[in-house]
């Protein structure tokens, strides 16, 4: 047997199995070996239920009844009276209703969760259910619990994994020895069976930290060696201007921040290298990232060179080429933009005045990357808001010039700093974290649904001052099933009710580009009060005369996102407010008291990091796929641990070759990774 071998080969696994398997994903034994445990139920300390204390219990118990009732909207609760010879208990779960036909047989269970006061009673509160005859018997009774993908059950899993312990067992190593042997890790083929068959809690412990090392080892080493890769192409060397770029900054109705000073200065430097620049950008919101591409693309237009850059919307791609033009046409450099609602001749002339040098700057969105699009000298390319562009679309466009053009990836969603060593491993950073002078800090405050009319009047004085707010919504239609309130509905509700005196304008991701343009436009120019939004708003619109932004149901969104939209205001030097609208009465959570009290971007990301993982913050998308399994890139000690082996392999010399699973991992990640 061996690792590529299908599951359906393995005694045991009839044809029912091997369906129920391969509908989970799992297809090999490959695949089976790395589904590893999400979480470990210790069922060696097991109490009566006349013994049972507050606290994390198990018990051994029968269900005598049980129940599921829809109490509201989205929400079912399912009742169990459990007995065990010594006394009755009862047992709650939440959405959970495929618990009344699991536990309506007459079998004994393993019954694992908090036992709590709620509810004004002592209740077992959504616990763990696994029949006691599924469990396996051992001395420790650390019983692994798999994923539930599409009904594969725990008890499945584990006894084929049983049928393929010997040859996890023999498994080889994929580390390099002196690595393993450095860091005192136990072998590959141990950390497995620690996770799979653990005999205690500490054998857990030492398979997780093997394996998650590996898995950010892995990703390290694959940036170190793109890193190492990148030194080696040949891109376009763009000498300092020190008179274009002193003109530029002269003309500026505004004063830099240090941090844009900065910034600037490591892409000017980077330029005059023949080393194309990989570089990325990252900076709060409203922290003025476009003038550091407008007086890079400035430097580059002195010296003959084009500039791209790339934005995920028309909106935004819109707002950038209004403002480098702003910026650069005073001082004889042409901007240019593509998107998709250039149409017919304008859109004919743009391609030959891009071809023949005739725009310095053309601002776009995937419009860029079109076969029909060539470039006359293109040496500096931006990607704004990098992670929504999927790896291949940065490469088309890179690919428009002969040689390879400097690149600068932006973003405005901050980067904890674990984050950045581990996914943008490969790229040299910037960071903006000061505000432009003479703004204000936004004042945040979270506000229950039954103090609505109160807050209504605070934002109908904003208006009535003149100001103009934001009230986002997380649905675009009316659903039913769904407590959030949609952005149709809030519209025809504020129309009628208590802005009925105010002029109210709607936009969601669904409507077309042009009904977007025009109701942005119309926000812009103050012909609208209240602009009704989805998340669309979240990137990049900037809207000076906006005070105020209303996010209904900001409990159910991320950190990160809450953060993102809050920055559509304050961007003037009025003060702003930020009003943050419960879903109900109910306590605020951590995520909505840590935002109110910070303002800093970069301390909210490290908080989100923590309490949501990384997935959230960074977007599935963003990279291809990190799918880690067991590291967490909120282990700043692990990760610095292997981002030190990873230099330390790669400044070596040694050749991945002779690490066959490992040199297969690495390719994957590179590929992945790769930003040039």
């Amino acid at each position: 047997m061996n690792r590529d071998a299908p599951l359906a080969s393995i005694k045991g696994v009839g044809v029912k199995t091997a369906e129920q398997f391969a509908l989970a994903g799992l297809e090999t034994v490959d695949d089976l070996i790395m589904f590893l445990p999400r979480k470990y139920e210790d069922f060696s300390q097991v109490v009566s239920i006349s013994d049972i204390h507050p606290g994390k219990q198990t018990i051994k118990a029968r269900c005598e009844k049980v129940e599921t009732k829809r109490v509201r909207r989205g929400l079912q609760i399912t009742t169990a009276t459990l007995v065990d010879g010594t006394e009755k208990l009862q047992a709650v779960w939440f959405n959970q209703p495929y618990r009344v036909k699991q536990l309506s047989v007459d079998d004994e269970f393993y019954f694992s969760g908090d036992f709590e006061f709620s509810y004004n009673r002592y209740q077992l509160t959504n616990p763990s259910a696994e029949k006691v005859s599924d469990v396996p018997v051992s001395t420790d009774r650390i019983v692994p619990i798999y994923r539930v993908v599409r009904g594969l059950k725990s008890q499945v899993v584990r006894k084929i994994l049983m049928e393929l312990k010997p040859l996890i067992t023999m498994l080889p190593e994929t580390l390099p020895g002196h690595i393993v042997k450095k860091e005192k890790f136990i072998s590959y083929a141990d950390a497995l069976l620690a996770l799979h068959f653990p005999k205690s809690g500490s054998d857990v412990e030492q398979g997780r930290e093997r394996l998650a090392y590996e898995e950010l080892f892995v990703l390290l080493l694959a940036a170190q060696l793109n890193k190492q890769a990148n030194m080696h192409l040949t891109g376009w060397q763009i000498p300092f201007d020190q008179i274009a770029v002193k003109h530029f900054v002269q003309q500026l109705p505004f004063t830099l921040t240090d941090a844009q000073r900065v910034a600037a200065w490591d892409i000017i430097q980077d330029f005059e290298h023949e080393t194309p620049m990989n570089r990325l950008l990252q900076g709060d919101v409203g922290s003025g990232k476009t003038v550091v591409a407008g007086l890079a693309s400035c430097q580059a237009a002195s010296k003959g060179f084009q500039s791209a850059i790339m934005a995920p919307t028309e909106i935004l791609a819109s707002q950038h080429a209004e403002t480098l033009s702003g910026l650069l046409k005073p001082l004889g450099v042409s901007v240019g933009l593509l998107t998709g609602g250039v149409k017919g001749k304008a859109r004919e002339v743009l391609y030959e005045n891009i071809a023949n040098g005739g725009v310095d700057v053309v601002v776009g969105t995937h419009a860029l990357i079109q076969e029909k699009v060539k470039f006359h000298r293109l040496g500096f390319v931006v990607i704004d808001e990098q992670h929504r562009f999927g790896v291949a679309q940065r490469q088309e466009l890179l690919k428009k010039s002969e040689r390879m053009p400097h690149l600068l990836s932006m973003t405005a969603t901050p980067i904890p700093r674990s984050l950045a060593l581990t996914v943008y491993g490969e790229l040299d950073i910037s960071t903006l974290n000061e505000r432009p002078k003479g703004r204000k800090p936004i004042q945040t405050k979270t506000w229950s649904p039954n103090s609505r009319p109160g807050l209504y009047d605070l934002i109908d004085k904003q208006l009535s001052a003149g100001r103009q707010a934001y009230v986002i919504c997380t649905l675009i239609d009316d659903n039913p099933t769904m407590e959030q309130k949609s952005v149709q509905e809030e519209y025809k509700k504020l129309r009628v009710g208590p802005f009925a005196h105010r002029r109210i304008g709607l936009l969601h991701g669904k409507m077309k580009s042009s009904e977007k343009e025009s109701v942005m436009s119309n926000f812009s120019n103050h012909k609208i009060d209240i602009l009704v939004s989805t998340t669309v708003v979240e990137v990049g619109v900037d809207v000076p005369n906006a005070t105020v932004i209303l996010i209904e149901n900001a409990d159910r969104f991320g950190l990160a996102q809450l953060h993102q939209l809050r920055g559509r205001v304050g961007r003037s030097e009025y003060q702003s407010y930020c009003y943050l609208m419960m879903s109900d009465s109910s306590a605020p959570t951590r995520r909505l008291r840590e935002i109110e009290k910070s303002g800093d971007g970069f301390y909210l990301a490290e908080v989100d990091l923590k309490l949501r993982g990384p997935g959230e913050i960074y977007g599935r998308a963003q990279h291809g796929e990190l799918n880690f399994q067991v590291a967490t890139l909120g282990d700043t000690k692990l990760i610095a641990r292997a981002q030190k082996q990873a230099r330390e392999f790669v400044e070596s010399g040694q050749d991945l070759v002779q690490y066959q699973q490992l040199a297969l991992q690495v390719e994957k990640y590179q590929r992945l990774t790769k930003l040039n």
